[in-house]
């Protein structure tokens, strides 16, 4: 039996979760199920060499992106990351579109001038990636500022990781959210690790203490259980649009892989014990999959057809990608803005 690792938070409540019909606890599992498809054939794209640059996979997180993004409308806002493909799929992005823009290619969502860690989708309120640690803190409070002075329901969300939690940006931009009441609400990603350092290491208190310490709504929920983060996120989202303010969600979670489709031999900073518990025990496929199949009635030959499914239009998506086109030369500085 491995022993449950360092990091895992033990002393979670156990969450009711809100009560929703099966079919919409299907369609978060085939969320999740495509982003994690998505991600596999991303690693498949760059291992065999036609994927320029790096990628940060997103695998073992997959109930964060969903369990927010579900509890969101059309016209949201999000700001996301440098492993934000989770974000963007469970958006509503075209993997077609996505799997172009990682390539490079015309049909992307930037043109293939963003790649893996700018990709942006404004028509489903995605404002963009960000390979700035931290960095999209203040483009989704400024959203939140629009927001107030529009004087619209939207919300804005900030996904970022526990090691942002290190960057002043992210203080100063909860700060003002606080003081001005903006409808904002920043979901820290803990997967654990700053890179290759565990957070023990890097993050001195508590880290819900980050939220709490100016005064925001915090909530602490397992992130491997997309039950728990979509009825938190529920609740926090119907708060910010009745004006009531920003909030602090802390997922814990955990990446299967390594920080970039680069880092394979990772057992010079977490243990292949470690890794394997998380697999094993906490697969938020696995969780939520194992809950429809037990409480919720649905059958495994339903779930098999999702993930048949999945797999194919992800297919279709990498294969349109390599066929697509690059873009023209001459386009080189257009819409280029830095």
């Amino acid at each position: 039996m491995v022993a449950r690792p360092i990091g895992y938070q033990t002393t979670l409540e156990p969450v009711e979760a809100v009560q929703l019909d099966p079919e919409q606890w299907l369609q978060m599992y085939e969320q999740m199920n495509k982003i994690r498809a998505f991600e596999e054939s991303a690693n498949e794209l760059y291992t065999s060499a036609r994927m320029p640059g790096l990628t940060h996979l997103y695998i073992g997180e997959e109930a964060v992106a969903v369990g927010v993004c579900e509890a969101l409308r059309k016209d949201d806002y999000i700001t996301s990351t440098h492993r934000g493909h989770g974000h963007c799929v469970a958006k509503g992005a075209a993997l077609d579109r996505m799997f172009a823009e990682l390539l490079g290619k015309a049909a992307g969502y930037c043109q293939g001038k963003g790649g893996s860690m700018h990709i942006a989708d404004q028509d489903t309120g995605n404002l963009g990636a960000n390979a700035i640690v931290g960095g999209s803190a203040g483009i989704a409070t400024g959203a939140g500022l629009s927001i107030k002075m529009r004087k619209s329901d939207q919300v804005a969300v900030c996904f970022f990781g526990d090691g942002a939690l290190g960057q002043g940006l992210i203080y100063e931009s909860m700060n003002m959210a606080q003081l001005w009441k903006l409808p904002v609400i920043y979901v820290c990603e803990n997967n654990q690790y700053n890179e290759y350092t565990h957070n023990s290491e890097a993050a001195a208190g508590e880290l819900r203490a980050r939220g709490e310490a100016f005064g925001l709504l915090t909530v602490e929920v397992d992130g491997q259980d997309v039950r728990a983060v979509h009825t938190a996120m529920l609740e926090l989202v119907e708060r910010a649009r009745r004006g009531e303010g920003p909030a602090f969600l802390l997922c814990h979670t955990y990446r299967f892989h390594g920080h970039h489709v680069g880092d394979i031999e990772r057992s010079y900073y977490r243990s292949k014990d470690e890794e394997s518990w998380w697999r094993n025990e906490r697969d938020p496929l696995k969780v939520l999959g194992d809950w429809l199949i037990a409480e919720a009635g649905i059958k495994a030959d339903v779930l098999e057809g999702i993930d048949e499914s999945v797999r194919a239009e992800v297919d279709a998506a990498v294969e349109f990608a390599i066929n697509a086109p690059f873009p023209d030369p001459s386009e080189v500085d257009t819409n280029v803005y830095a």
